[in-house]
């Protein structure tokens, strides 16, 4: 069977599927769960795969809320990657709904193309996207290891078959002075807000010397008990952002200083911890965008190549993309004013615009899959780019 006939028994597999995908998504926005307490989603997810004839690995990782499903066997191995933890207060205002359906949606579309095809497609669940990077901890332990492509789309405000992400770790810090009567007896006290107040202040000094696209921000997660008491604990989450990790690297010991000398100069004592694991910058394979944007243009999408001024997040799927060929674009779920993380974006992934976008995503990252899995030199090409890529200097 020829590529183009492969490529149209895929298309008509996602619509096969329509009312099911529409019906998954639809129950994991409803019952939105945090990082690692993904339990509905993950069952939901791996017992509609099993149902399709995948194998499921669950707990994959020593994670128990990710997964591994699989079809065939040897070589090449693409994958493509489901997200569905939710934001506090927010639900699925990332639209990570979307993302873990399209993923499963596709997955089962290639399966039908392996029976013309060499290899497996996989499809892997990877919890706790939004705070706790649990690719960056999947990766760590080997998930991605044995992969030639990984693959995954993201709903958004444009089609961008490209993505760019900033390197990322957080900082968790604490000051500990010591309570007195604010006004009775003041210079008794060592003032632990002031000092983290101090610090946020340094932070805003050290912003304007550090590269374009770096970032350094927080919040103040605790600031003391009343306002007659000295604060004799203060804390503050910092992230500290930039364009690759030998940059990020450089920027730690900076941003940590800003710390310390509020310490120094009021006094109270500094407690800090670095995350365990780190966001890595996002690393696109262009072979891959490309033959992603072909595919999504077939199904009648306008698409635009990334905007240089565009803003830039972070993600754990930049992990990934520093072990395997990846890419993570884009696909339109709402009008541009719409701020992702945001309640419209919210109403937005539970839409028929979003029930368009899982539809249309699923498409082509099938569609792509099948490229790869159907021409070796595509794939060898892909490898190739990723090779020098990986030697180029990035940022």
């Amino acid at each position: 069977m020829t590529t183009p006939n492969l490529k149209s028994q895929a298309l008509a597999q996602v619509e096969r599927q329509r009312p099911d995908l529409i019906e998954l998504s639809l129950r994991i926005h409803s019952h939105p769960e945090l990082g690692f307490k993904e339990e509905k989603a993950a069952r939901w997810l791996t017992d509609y795969l099993e149902a399709q004839g995948f194998a499921v690995e669950r707990g994959f990782c020593g994670l128990p809320t990710a997964f591994r499903a699989t079809y065939g066997s040897g070589r090449p191995a693409l994958a493509f990657l489901a997200e569905y933890d939710a934001l506090a207060k927010l639900g699925h205002a990332c639209g990570h709904n979307i993302i873990a359906t399209a993923a499963v949606g596709a997955g089962v579309a290639v399966k039908e193309a392996l029976a013309r095809l060499r290899g497996q497609v996989q499809v892997i669940g990877s919890p706790a996207e939004e705070v706790y990077g649990g690719k960056a901890i999947m990766a760590q332990r080997g998930a991605f290891s044995d992969l030639d492509a990984a693959m995954m789309i993201h709903p958004g405000v444009r089609n961008t078959p490209q993505a760019r992400a900033l390197a990322c770790i957080g900082l968790e810090v604490e000051f500990f002075g010591k309570a007195a009567h604010a006004a009775a007896r003041p210079h008794e006290g060592i003032n632990a807000l002031e000092a983290l107040i101090l610090a946020y202040g340094n932070i805003n000094s050290l912003r304007q010397h550090i590269r374009e696209r770096a970032r350094i921000h927080g919040i103040i997660t605790d600031g003391g008990e009343a306002p007659n008491i000295v604060p004799a604990h203060a804390a503050g989450s910092f992230l500290v952002r930039a364009v690759d990790a030998a940059y990020l690297e450089e920027l730690r010991p900076r941003a940590l200083a800003c710390f310390q000398a509020a310490a120094q100069a009021t006094g109270a004592r500094l407690a800090y911890r670095w995350a365990e694991v780190q966001y890595e910058a996002f690393l696109t394979n262009e072979t891959m965008a490309d033959l992603f944007r072909q595919n999504l243009e077939t199904l009648g999408r306008s698409v635009r190549p990334l905007n240089s001024e565009a803003g830039l997040g972070s993600t754990d799927m930049g992990n990934v993309s520093q072990l395997v060929p990846a890419i993570h674009p884009t696909i339109a779920i709402a009008p541009t004013e719409v701020a992702s993380h945001s309640l419209e974006f919210a109403q937005a992934a539970a839409s028929e615009a979003g029930h368009l976008g899982l539809l249309d995503g699923a498409k082509a990252l099938a569609l792509t899959a099948i490229d790869l899995l159907g021409n070796p030199r595509t794939l060898a090409k892909a490898r190739a780019e990723f090779l020098r890529a990986k030697e180029a200097p990035q940022g």
